[in-house]
């Protein structure tokens, strides 16, 4: 695999600790900005919705520029939108930066999705994907937990200093790499399609459905994962450093789900997500009745961490396929997909919280999410076939 591949996976784990450093840090900024812990909830849902409307928008606007340019500029507005946050006493004004931030990661990932996939063979964008993401997943297992542990110590806002200083350090280490090696760029000197006609291919059915699908596996993901931390503390009854272990786990078990996804997303998509999905159906059902029981818990956030990332990864190679006509835009359309849901599970959660249902609510949310994205695959599956 192109060592851009590896340099690119460095900055996603640097944007991935940001996305996912929240699940670690919400009690202390809900206490800190003196709001309700739903409302601070809906900072990742900013952030989600920031990636949202970002990815298209920063995809087309960049679709002409050199990749090298359209991702340095990304990371260096990532990173100070995080000086920016670390520095407010204001929710508002935070609120605002995680969608800044947002805007820019969605840009990049848009890219880097593009570029990935344009650096290997037709039938190999799950491979990429994979590798990819693993810069997510090695965030959850070390990133994540890393900033949980320094907000702990010294305060939330500590974790946004130390994610402005690793975006540059990423930032300085990607245009370094990139300016050597030319054919790692993403320009493979094939003129794309025009934007019009990249946009019609949303209107397809296989791809409309998969991004869905996609955006209901994911949203179940951060419905739980945003507020794994009241859960950790509250129900299992375990400390504070607690919360820290549970991520690692959730981590760890991501990592081997999007590891393993990718040797097989590619060749057979349909028997990881017909055995995969249900499981992990089950495993957000089992969670709900075992969360009072630490050991359980925990062994439960692993599961998780495996089949969450090990579907949603598939699925959202799936898009990738199903978006092969839009060179410059497929990727951003996958990353449209994930964040649609990392915005509607922690809503769908916070509402489940606000409502009064327990802490143990957004469980359920999660579970109602993945079956519906089951119902979809199963209605839908002569339409969702994979054709390549």
């Amino acid at each position: 695999m192109p060592h851009t591949l590896y340099l690119l996976a460095l900055a996603v784990f640097v944007m991935g600790t940001s996305e996912f450093m929240l699940a670690g840090l919400l009690p202390a900024i809900s206490a800190e900005l003196d709001v309700t812990l739903g409302a601070a909830g809906l900072l990742t849902s900013a952030f989600a919705v920031g990636m949202i409307v970002g990815a298209p928008a920063m995809a087309a606007f960049a679709r002409r520029w050199p990749p090298r340019l359209a991702l340095i500029l990304c990371l260096l507005v990532f990173a100070v939108a995080h000086v920016i946050g670390a520095i407010t006493p204001s929710f508002d004004v935070l609120l605002l930066t995680r969608v800044v931030s947002a805007v820019a990661n969605a840009g990049f990932l848009a890219v880097a999705l593009t570029t990935a996939t344009a650096l290997v063979p037709s039938d190999r964008k799950g491979r990429a994907l994979s590798i990819l993401l693993s810069g997510t997943t090695v965030a959850t297992v070390a990133g994540v937990p890393a900033g949980a542990l320094l907000g702990t110590a010294m305060g939330w806002r500590a974790t946004f200093w130390a994610i402005a200083a690793l975006g540059v350090l990423a930032l300085l280490g990607l245009a370094r790499g990139i300016s050597h090696d030319r054919s790692d760029a993403g320009h493979t000197g094939t003129a794309s399609p025009p934007l019009g006609a990249e946009l019609r291919i949303l209107a397809t059915p296989r791809l409309l459905l998969t991004m869905v699908v996609g955006a209901l596996i994911n949203g179940g993901t951060f419905a739980a994962f945003t507020f794994l931390a009241p859960v950790v503390t509250g129900v299992a009854g375990l400390g504070e450093a607690w919360i820290s272990g549970a991520l690692v786990l959730f981590g760890a078990g991501s990592f081997l789900g999007v590891t393993v996804a990718g040797r097989l997303s590619d060749r057979r998509p349909g028997v990881v997500l017909a055995v995969g999905g249900p499981l992990l159906l089950a495993s957000w059902i089992v969670a709900s009745t075992v969360a009072a029981h630490p050991v359980a818990l925990l062994a439960s956030v692993f599961v998780q961490g495996v089949l969450s990332f090990g579907v949603g990864s598939t699925v959202i190679a799936r898009v990738l396929y199903a978006a092969s006509g839009a060179p410059t835009m497929g990727g951003s359309y996958a990353t449209a997909a994930l964040n649609t849901g990392a915005a509607l599970g922690p809503v769908l959660g916070a509402l489940a919280l606000a409502d009064g249902a327990g802490p143990l609510a957004p469980f359920s949310v999660a579970a109602a999410l993945t079956a519906s994205a089951l119902l979809l695959l199963l209605v839908f599956r002569r339409t969702l076939a994979p054709t390549a």
